[in-house]
């Protein structure tokens, strides 16, 4: 009962928060634009507090799964002094761009913060090479640093795993420097095959279930019609237990085809699926932890800090170009899982980071509805050089937000799905 309380304190103050952010962006900037806000409010559904100020009604209702500033003339146009349709074009972009900002910037803040406070960064010292691996074979050393790789300077580890899988195992030009002297070296990493099936299980860290979360785009499993939500009975014959056991017989080196028994529903059925060889590539190098001093943990937490914010932006571009299917992509309840089962500080600190940039960037997006579809809206009326018609702006919003009601079921019900 206890941790049941604690969990639904973090979602509560996770969502709460991110959305008063948020919102207050609009809220502050809708202010210093001398644009009159009507009512502030924190949640949905009933009204449990409220207060009026000399200008804004502030609220705060049952439901925190949302928020809203109601802003004069916004909804529908008004010709009273403060009314953000009579705000000039860059008032009104300023406005509508804060709150995704906000969180943005917040979030940026935060995982810098917790990154330069972690103190836990791999350099580009190498420690050790792995023995019969393509560097030890090369001729790198312990003690070396990698400085360039490909013609480009490396920074970070992530720098250096990047340019290996644009490489895709091809040989790479590779410079060190060793007791201050540069070296150059012509490498071509080690290869190493594997299995792959494009199922994900549930459970990935404890390996305690066999039910499968997702199925990879493309992948050999959805091409044989295995889906989410099937759970793994048996593999040629064998029951399975976890996921240890699922994968050491998938990589059993005399097992090519796996006839897998599914429950599905209350029907058991099998598949056959051939898993795909591929391929990962690895130069063989163990990394030294960065000394843990001010400037190192600055300069490693700047780099992890752009790496994570790319990361949102790889992501979006997977669902675009079909690599990520929406229903894999994760919602309030979901999002509200993974926050429950957030043990530490450092951990719930770094999910309402991730959280927070995700709900900025997505939210930024041009869809109608969203803040990005009302600054698509501004950018075209800028070009036009004359506002759409009132009814026009309506119907637009109204079809934006009848896609998002429909969106925002569909991955709620395959997050339901994945829990249960």
């Amino acid at each position: 009962m206890i941790s049941f309380f604690i969990s639904a304190l973090k979602i509560i103050f996770v969502l709460g928060f991110l959305i008063l952010i948020h919102e207050g962006g609009h809220f502050l900037v809708a202010r210093l634009c001398k644009v009159t806000v009507n009512e502030f409010s924190i949640g949905f559904g009933p009204v449990i507090w409220k207060k009026q100020g000399k200008q804004t009604k502030y609220e705060v209702r049952l439901i925190p799964l949302g928020g809203f500033v109601n802003l004069e003339g916004e909804e529908e146009r008004s010709e009273e002094e403060g009314s953000f349709s009579k705000a000039s074009i860059p008032k009104r972009m300023a406005i509508v761009l804060a709150g995704g900002l906000v969180n943005i910037v917040f979030a940026l803040v935060v995982y810098y913060t917790l990154m330069v406070c972690t103190g836990n960064h791999v350099s580009l010292n190498v420690e050790s090479t792995i023995q019969e691996y393509a560097a030890e074979i090369a001729g790198v050393q312990s003690g070396d640093k990698i400085v360039s790789m490909q013609g480009k300077h490396i920074y970070t580890k992530s720098d250096l795993d990047k340019i290996m899988e644009e490489a895709d195992g091809s040989q790479l030009s590779v410079v060190i420097e060793r007791n201050g002297e540069k070296k150059e070296f012509k490498i071509t990493p080690t290869k190493q095959e594997y299995k792959n099936t494009g199922i994900y299980l549930k459970g990935l860290s404890s390996g305690d279930s066999t039910k499968i979360v997702t199925v990879g785009a493309g992948s050999v499993a959805e091409k044989q019609g295995i889906k989410a939500n099937d759970e793994i009975l048996k593999i040629n014959g064998k029951e399975v237990k976890n996921q240890t056991e699922i994968v050491e017989i998938i990589n059993e080196e005399n097992v090519n085809a796996l006839i897998l028994t599914l429950q599905r529903g209350n029907e058991q059925i099998e598949i056959t699926i051939e898993p795909e060889i591929l391929y990962d590539y690895y130069l063989g190098i163990t990394f030294a932890k960065a000394e843990n001093t001010i400037s190192n943990n600055l300069y490693y937490s700047f780099f992890e800090t752009k790496d994570f914010t790319f990361s949102i932006f790889d992501n979006l571009k997977m669902l675009f170009t079909g690599k990520v299917r929406v229903d894999q992509f994760m919602g309030p309840v979901g999002i509200s899982e993974v926050v429950a089962n957030t043990n530490e500080l450092a951990d719930f600190v770094n999910i309402l980071a991730l959280i927070s940039l995700s709900l900025g960037v997505t939210n930024l997006l041009p869809i109608p509805a969203l803040d990005g579809g009302k600054l698509l809206l501004l950018v075209i009326e800028a070009i036009r050089g004359k506002k759409l018609s009132e009814k026009t702006e309506i119907n637009i919003q109204l079809i934006g937000f009848a896609f998002l009601i429909t969106l925002s079921i569909y991955v709620t019900y395959h997050d339901i799905l994945r829990i249960l």
